[in-house]
């Protein structure tokens, strides 16, 4: 079953979710942002300014999940102006960002990560991420722009909303089988085997 607003309020206050916005918030300093917050049947996390990574190319590399080379990902810069914070992930790449929002999940929720309609509007795409039950930390979030112009992807603001999905208690949790991703920091991480 989806869990509700009442719902994920409740574990919010129990560290679910920190730091948590019990509403949802479209203006911050009487201007425009893209939502972040309590939805009805989930919650918008933001983006973190601290870092935000793209793919690039280097000739005669191959990236390998099994052997990740980090010199494939370059840093990318935060910008500022009267709209916000932001990053730019160019036309037809990849980039990596991480969460402003830890997650304590629990051990019989799962969580699925889903892209927002306002950067899908965009050509920006979110991948499909889970957060197992046990899981905890902050989520790498994964983006490909597969439109033909930059975009933006604003920091501090609304950029995946999270459903939390509940069934029976599992018999083995991500924490107890001492998953590679569990304690994620406000970091981006690569892919780890």
């Amino acid at each position: 079953m989806i869990q509700n607003d009442i719902w994920i309020a409740k574990m919010a206050d129990k560290g679910m979710i920190s730091p948590f916005e019990p509403k949802l918030v479209r203006r911050t300093d009487n201007l425009p942002v893209i939502s972040y917050g309590l939805s009805s049947f989930g919650y918008d996390i933001r983006l973190s300014p601290k870092e935000f990574r793209v793919f690039r190319h280097i000739p005669g590399t191959v990236v390998d999940p099994k052997n990740f080379n980090p010199d494939n990902l370059e840093p990318v810069q935060c910008h500022q102006d009267q709209n916000g914070n932001y990053f730019i992930l160019p036309a037809h790449s990849y980039g990596l960002g991480v969460a402003l929002e830890r997650l304590d999940i629990p051990d019989n929720i799962t969580v699925l990560c889903i892209g927002k309609s306002s950067y899908a509007r965009c050509g920006i795409i979110a991948n499909l991420t889970p957060a197992e039950a046990g899981w905890r930390g902050h989520l790498t979030l994964e983006f490909s722009n597969s439109s033909s112009a930059d975009c933006r992807i604003y920091a501090n603001e609304g950029v995946v909303q999270l459903l939390f999905l509940e069934g029976e208690p599992c018999e083995v949790s991500y924490q107890q089988r001492r998953g590679k991703y569990q304690d994620q920091p406000e970091q981006v991480i690569v892919s780890r085997v």
